[in-house]
């Protein structure tokens, strides 16, 4: 088979790699369409490699058919059976094992493009908003980078959950493009003031990938009991924090990522998914939001557009 392997300079290349073979629990899936992350573009850079036993390729997601089982597979999968799967790494190839628990159905009525940009970003919103924040219904919750894929999935199931959503944008057109998925406040982060929105709202629950100054100017203003969700430092890994205000209100800052966690907690998250979320894609209520899709042929071009911020939503690759 084929996969996208960084070269010394940093390029990218097709490349010939041997077929993966699937033991114990494990499944091969003939990948169709992977989705591209910005845990990608740093792991090209050499910033963030996979977790050990994972392919040394990117990709942390996938959609295709279930090609062969491993010997103590529960019978859960069948050959054929269209799937998505959350992965340590490998995404970017025609193969890829998994453990069973790792795959979820392909929703009924999204195709597999659509199917590919679902388990990063849902499992990410799922863990954070839920396992780590409890958020509760009638809660605001702030979620930084509201366009992308995360924030736009984290969107949709803050809603679901019943909370208020504040989120943030780098242009008035992308807060016009997100207001479907249902925010309440959008806040154009390049005119607007963050800190005067918190000081107006009892911001309960924050997603944050951007840390940094936002970071030290809004958490001292959460409300009673907020917990800050800390998942990125695309905005810088340092903050002078205020420290008296979080005695005060009883604040908690919390470090979270989802690709360390083990797999008997992934799998859990992807239960979850499957039981309390699909249904509402299947239904219609909550929307993929699939911002460009490319062949695999084109990663360099996909990860461009994260690097330039033009996604409004995930952009995809597709193999066959």
């Amino acid at each position: 088979m084929h996969a996208i392997l960084v070269q010394p300079d940093k390029t990218l290349r097709w490349t010939a790699v041997a077929n993966p073979a699937p033991a114990g629990r494990e499944v091969l899936i003939d990948i169709h369409a992977t989705a591209v992350n910005r845990a990608d573009l740093l792991q090209r850079e050499g910033k963030y490699p996979p977790p050990p036993g994972w392919p040394e390729w990117m990709g942390l997601e996938v959609a295709g058919t279930v090609a062969a089982l491993g010997p103590d597979c529960s019978g859960r999968w069948q050959i054929g059976d269209r799937v998505c799967a959350l992965l340590g790494g490998g995404g970017y190839a025609e193969k890829v094992v998994a453990d069973e628990n790792l795959l979820m159905p392909v929703p009924i009525g999204l195709s597999m493009v659509e199917a590919a940009s679902l388990p990063e970003v849902y499992a990410t919103a799922w863990l954070n908003l839920v396992h780590e924040a409890a958020l509760q219904p009638g809660e605001t919750v702030f979620i930084q980078a509201g366009a992308s894929g995360l924030g736009i999935a984290a969107i949709q199931t803050a809603k679901f959950l019943g909370a208020n959503v504040v989120t943030t944008v780098g242009t008035d057109e992308k807060a016009d493009l997100i207001r479907p998925y249902g925010p309440d406040i959008v806040v154009n982060r390049t005119t607007g003031s963050l800190g005067a929105v918190f000081d107006a709202n009892h911001v309960h629950v924050a997603l944050d990938c951007v840390g940094g100054d936002a970071l030290a100017e809004c958490f001292p203003k959460m409300a009673r009991g907020g917990r800050w969700v800390l998942i990125a430092t695309l905005g810088g890994e340092f903050a002078n924090l205020s420290l008296r205000p979080v005695l005060k209100s009883g604040l908690r800052l919390i470090g979270s990522t989802l690709r360390s966690r083990t797999p008997e907690a992934k799998a859990t998250i992807l239960r979850e998914l499957t039981e309390r979320v699909w249904p509402e894609i299947e239904a219609g209520r909550i929307k993929p939001s699939v911002h460009a899709v490319l062949p695999i042929a084109e990663a360099d071009a996909a990860h461009g557009i994260l690097k330039r911020r033009e996604n409004i939503g995930k952009v995809v690759l597709t193999v066959r």
